[in-house]
């Protein structure tokens, strides 16, 4: 076990810087999560909030800031296309909007869930410990009066149903071609960093290429106080 762990540590110290940054993040997709969404489903926006959730699957599925998101088996997924192939996402580091959706927009809710608020959030604190609530402080507050707009939902993929559903190799460059939306978490933006530097292969990789906010979260306009120039409360905790 010990001769195992140390083999952990030095293959843990070989990785790469870039996959380093994503792997405390969202994992490179591929993970197979026991769901199969044979068609772009149905996504209906959750009141109040700048994330959609889809009322006809027997899932926690969720989309938001231009990924979407599953919580199953205790764990969160993300992928920026509706049937994967799914990431892993460390619960330290899961967008606060979609840890504060309300209890009855789970359409597979665990059975912790049972006694919570319908119209509140789960309660992630008690779930994941004073650790995760010491690290996570104040996720559950925020100004309800400026919420930001949610993402345009990535309808292109509607024409992709099972029969014709791309690989990962091509998912890339087809987003890349019909969905330019730049999205405002910074997992997000690590995660389709890292999916197009480490996936996509050699020719395709220039056209998947993501490109950098041209004007970067640090030289953008400000609007009304608290706010950015597109009306986004910079403060989302």
């Amino acid at each position: 076990m010990r001769n195992r762990l140390v083999l952990l540590l030095m293959l843990l110290g070989a990785v790469t810087p870039a996959f380093a940054q994503v792997s405390i993040g969202i994992g490179l997709p591929g993970l197979s999560i026991g769901i199969n969404v044979p068609s772009y489903p149905q996504l209906t926006p959750v009141p109040g909030y700048p994330v959609y959730y889809a009322p006809g699957l027997n899932s926690n599925y969720f989309f938001y800031d231009g990924m979407y998101w599953v919580y199953r088996g205790d764990n969160w997924y993300a992928s920026s296309w509706y049937n994967g192939p799914w990431g892993l996402v460390a619960p330290a580091v899961v967008p606060v909007f979609v840890l504060r959706v309300p209890v009855r927009y789970y359409r597979q809710p665990p059975v912790y869930f049972r006694g919570w608020r319908p119209d509140a959030p789960p309660h992630w604190g008690e779930h994941w410990g004073h650790d995760w609530e010491q690290r996570r402080g104040g996720w559950n507050q925020w100004n309800h009066a400026a919420v930001p707009t949610r993402a345009p939902l990535p309808t292109y993929q509607t024409q992709y149903r099972a029969d014709r559903y791309p690989r990962v190799e091509h998912q890339q460059a087809l987003q890349s071609e019909n969905y330019h939306y730049w999205p405002r978490e910074t997992v997000v933006r690590d995660h389709y960093r890292a999916q197009t530097a480490q996936i996509a292969p050699g020719p395709a990789r220039h056209a998947a290429q993501v490109p950098p906010n041209p004007r970067g979260p640090e030289t953008r306009p400000q609007g009304k106080e608290g706010q950015d120039n597109r009306g986004h409360d910079r403060d989302q905790r």
